[in-house]
Formats: structure tokens, C-alpha cells, sequence
């Protein structure tokens, strides 16, 4: 097996990488020792940073995709953000905000759950790909094996619940056309395994038929 394209696979899952963890425009506002806790209203995007002072309180402020801080010099108390994005809002974004959890856009334990499955479906949707090349390798012929085909169907139903979860409708429509793909071509396999076992009954029938001393 030829080490260029594995290297190149490992070279692209590197640069994905960089690019989803690399620190956002809200990550460079933020003052430095603060925790966000990002937010989506509509069409718009930003943050709450929250920053534990030296004595003791707490102070906010909100962060805008774009560069847009508010308050426009100084920071909120408590009860002025409270006022300003609600005190059931602020309590809902912000309780049990912990890094990880801000890491994966989520905001409870269910949440890592739901992350875990979209993490095995994409490996086993990605592990397909490098047993069928691992196949053609070995075989020196590009060949799509059978457990490519069960793979793909399981990991994709597995993405499709998860991107339903998340609300990602790109994710969704880019599950739902390959479900019905590799179902139809798992009962394509079931039915030509089930004419080739026909097939050999039917010729040791015939064998047996025809061996005088049977």
C-alpha cells in the first residue's frame, strides 16, 4: 500500500481540524481569564463573557460576531445583564457552562450523548472508505466489498439522528438520499446471495440425482 494518499488523508483530517478549533473573532474579544457562552438569535451570533473579578462578583459582557461589544465601555453587573437579556435567558445559558461544553456548542450532559453518536457515525461513515480501499489494495482491483454497504447504512442513520438533533438541515438532506442507497443496495446483495445459494442447491440436486449408487 502506497504511503502518499494515507498521508495525504492524515494532512486534510489535520487542516479540518485547525480550522473547526481554531480560536473565533469572539475568542480574540474576549477579555483574557473570561468564559463564553455563545449564543445564535436569528441571524445573529456572538456571546456572553462572564469574567470572575478579584473581588469576587462577576461581570458581563456581549459579544458580537463582527466585532460589537456591549456594553460599549465598561461591563454589566449581574442584574444589568439580567435586565438586558433576561434573568430566565441568562440563567439558562450560563448554568453548568463548562469548557467542554462550550467546545461542542451543547449544553448538558444529553448533549455529550448526542455528540458521542455523531462521533461514531462519522468515524464508521469515514472507516467504509479505508476498508474498501484496504480491499482493492489487496485484490489490485477497485472493489466495493459488502460491509462498505452495511457500514454506510448503519453510520448514516446514525449522522441523519444526530444532524435531526442539532437542527442542521445541510446535514440532513446529505443523509437522507444515501439511506436509500445503500438500503437498496444491501437488498440487492441479500437477493443475488440468495440465486447464488438456489444455484448451488440446484446443482447438487442435480448431482445427486444423476450418481447412480446415491
Amino acid at each position: 500500500m502506497k504511503w502518499e494518499p494515507a498521508a495525504l488523508m492524515v494532512l486534510l483530517v489535520a487542516l479540518g481540524l485547525w480550522l473547526v478549533w481554531e480560536p473565533s473573532d469572539l475568542d480574540n474579544l474576549a477579555r483574557p481569564n473570561s468564559e463564553l457562552t455563545r449564543f445564535v438569535i436569528g441571524p445573529v451570533k456572538g456571546a456572553i463573557e462572564s469574567k470572575l473579578e478579584l473581588d469576587g462578583q462577576t461581570t458581563y459582557r456581549i459579544l458580537y460576531r463582527g466585532g460589537e461589544i456591549l456594553p460599549k465601555a465598561g461591563t454589566f453587573t449581574r442584574q444589568q445583564i439580567g435586565a438586558v437579556v433576561g434573568e430566565a435567558q441568562l440563567e439558562s445559558m450560563t448554568k453548568g457552562s463548562n469548557r467542554l461544553f462550550r467546545k461542542l456548542n451543547i449544553t448538558s450532559w444529553a448533549g455529550v450523548a448526542w455528540v458521542g453518536l455523531g462521533f461514531l457515525g462519522q468515524g464508521m461513515f469515514a472507516s467504509r472508505w479505508l476498508i474498501q480501499w484496504f480491499v482493492s489494495e489487496r485484490s489490485k482491483v477497485s472493489t466495493i466489498p459488502a460491509s462498505f454497504w452495511y457500514m454506510s447504512f448503519v453510520s448514516s442513520m446514525m449522522l441523519f439522528a444526530y444532524f435531526v438533533w442539532r437542527q442542521d438541515i445541510v446535514g440532513v438532506l446529505g443523509q437522507t438520499s444515501g439511506v436509500v442507497v445503500y438500503a437498496r443496495n444491501i437488498r440487492l446483495i441479500a437477493k443475488q446471495r440468495r440465486r447464488e445459494q438456489n444455484a448451488a442447491t440446484s446443482v447438487t440436486n442435480s448431482s445427486g440425482g444423476s450418481d447412480p449408487t446415491a
